[in-house]
């Protein structure tokens, strides 16, 4: 294994470590790409901004938190033995078994020795000369590193809106993805929740299970499916671990890294009857199974439609008040084509006492008051707010870290009219700068383990086959980035996805361009794309080897 070097830097003459490759974050992208450059004998370091290891499900302690795939799957497929020991309790892991496990992990492994936590990385920077990449943290702390690979995840940086007055309440403020991780008692609180996303939705039904009152200002009403989530029995267990190969094989050549049981027929080929039988099947089995009713209800809209009138259905059996059930209707994008959620009690805790569904589309938010929050039609009074409005997803946390590849150009700049990738995996100019699950993969959309460990597996591989091949950068054409990003987006718009205004698309983001950032071509697909182009000796990409001050660039 080779080892870390001190370098003298001229500009101050500080010692900086030199070391093969940088990976920042260390939640199950960091760990996996620490394992594997360790088996292969590249010397890693690891910056993590936070005290502990576990990446998002480290910063999300919100009450409800909860993985909406299933626990067997949402899982590292790696190791056969770490299969075998760890057993997962429920069907949809709690926030607190995830952590778990990913310092399990962490130890089971040996990996905490290349971690630093508390380490917030503020600036990458590619050096033109030396063909290496400067990594500075908050302290100061310079390192350089021939290879610089973000596992920062997808959903990391918190959107916070700027309302007007925020600072002058008088009352305590969190942010679901920020929740304190000693608890927060809201016994006896009036509590505000703005957002009804994914987070909002696991969370609401927990805050009204212990707070005096909360008033939920929603902007816009999402699909939700139950979770019907439950403990697994012993059976269950021994019967995974028995056929773990199989599953993981099975998640691996999917749509969407889950294996689910996919109906090739189409919505308008069947009887009323026969469709209604086939929602109300898979409403029972519950989760994402619901998107796999049909084959087209992703890129049909009257497929859809049929679908998004039964959920509909639903939503109005469950809540007693008609008003509140309509309300909480989604008419205005077609289902699935935001994150679709899976909730437990969700819809039925809008019949409690003790919760207010306010309509902040047609009344706005105006303000926050140091006693509350006001809108166009009322005023309400608030001891605490908590805001569930997710993230600047895709970019914001790589945008967050001042990256700037070859003649300076910062990653910020490049993507200003919209994140540009070959594969999701890396970007022109930026020589030797790897993205796990970045824009133009099918990272969000898919069970993101199993996207991480394709990623991990092909960074890493390409590592390898540089350092055998003694090339010393790749990058990708500026052609081959263009025909990928036109390929996303051809894709996309076979499908429904562009019809809502989503975060898939940087809609929950002022000012952010409106294109659609993940890959819905499918993970096995994409694999297999990957796998070509690493075949093809990394066709798109070019290769440069050094040559005295000189490099020649090499490739397809």
């Amino acid at each position: 294994m080779s080892t870390g070097q001190q370098v003298l830097d001229e500009a101050d003459g500080a010692q900086i470590k030199q070391l093969d490759a940088i990976v920042i974050g260390a939640g199950f992208s960091g760990l996996y790409m620490l394992y594997r450059l360790r088996e292969l004998g590249f010397s890693t370091r690891v910056y993590e901004a936070a005290e502990g290891i576990g990446g998002t499900w480290y910063w999300n302690r919100y009450p409800g938190a909860r993985c909406d795939s299933p626990s067997v799957h949402y899982s590292y497929s790696f190791s056969p033995e770490l299969e075998q020991e760890w057993e997962w309790s429920e069907k949809y892991p709690r926030q607190p078994e995830i952590l778990r496990y990913l310092n399990h992990v962490a130890d089971r492994f040996d990996l905490r020795p290349a971690i630093q936590l508390n380490t917030r990385v503020v600036s990458v920077a590619y050096d033109d000369v030396t063909e290496r990449w400067t990594i500075q943290t908050e302290q100061g702390e310079r390192v350089s590193a021939m290879y610089c690979i973000t596992a920062v995840g997808c959903l990391s940086a918190p959107n916070t809106p700027n309302f007007k007055g925020l600072e002058a309440f008088k009352g305590h403020i969190y942010h679901t993805s920020r929740w304190p991780h000693e608890g927060v008692d809201l016994s006896g609180k009036r509590v505000g929740v703005i957002g009804t996303g994914s987070t909002g939705i696991q969370a609401i039904p927990r805050i009204a299970e212990q707070a005096a009152h909360v008033t939920v200002f929603q902007r816009t009403p999402n699909y939700s499916i139950p979770a019907h989530n439950r403990v697994l029995t012993e059976e269950e267990k021994a019967s995974i671990k028995k056929n773990y190969r199989q599953l993981r094989q099975s998640d691996r050549q999917s749509h969407s890294g889950l294996t689910l049981n996919v109906n090739m027929r189409s919505a308008l080929e069947v009887t009323e009857e026969e469709r209604q039988r086939r929602f109300d099947e898979v409403w029972a089995i519950g989760g994402l199974q619901m998107l796999a009713a049909f084959s087209d209800i992703s890129v049909n809209l009257e497929a859809n439609t049929y679908m998004a009138d039964f959920v509909r259905t639903k939503i109005g059996e469950m809540i007693h008040d008609p008003e509140v059930a309509r309300l909480l209707m989604p008419h205005d994008h077609p289902i699935g084509s935001k994150r679709i959620c899976i909730d437990t009690e969700y819809y039925e805790t809008y019949n409690r006492n003790n919760v207010t569904l306010v309509d902040v589309r047609t009344y706005p938010i105006e303000e926050i008051t140091p006693t509350g929050l006001r809108t166009q039609n009322g005023e309400y009074t608030l001891d605490a707010i908590v805001f569930a409005t997710g993230f600047d997803a895709m970019t914001g946390a790589l945008f967050n870290m001042n990256i700037r590849g070859k003649n300076g150009q910062s990653l910020n700049e490049k993507w200003a009219i919209g994140p540009r990738t070959y594969l999701g995996l890396m970007t022109a100019g930026f020589p030797n700068l790897f993205i796990i699950t970045g824009p133009g993969s099918p990272s969000v959309l898919s069970n993101m383990p199993v996207s991480i460990e394709q990623h991990v597996e092909w960074i890493s591989d390409c590592m390898q086959y540089m350092r055998e091949h003694r090339f010393t950068s790749i990058e990708p054409r500026v052609e081959a980035e263009d025909a990928w990003v036109a390929h996303v987006n051809e894709v996309a718009n076979h499908t429904l996805f562009p019809l809502a205004n989503s975060w898939y698309i940087g809609a929950n983001i002022p000012g952010k361009p409106r294109i659609f950032m993940p890959y819905v071509g499918g993970v096995g697909n994409y694999r297999v794309k990957c796998q070509e182009v690493a075949d093809n000796g990394y066709e798109g990409f070019r290769l440069g080897v050094e040559n005295g001050h000189e490099s020649i660039v090499l490739g397809i």
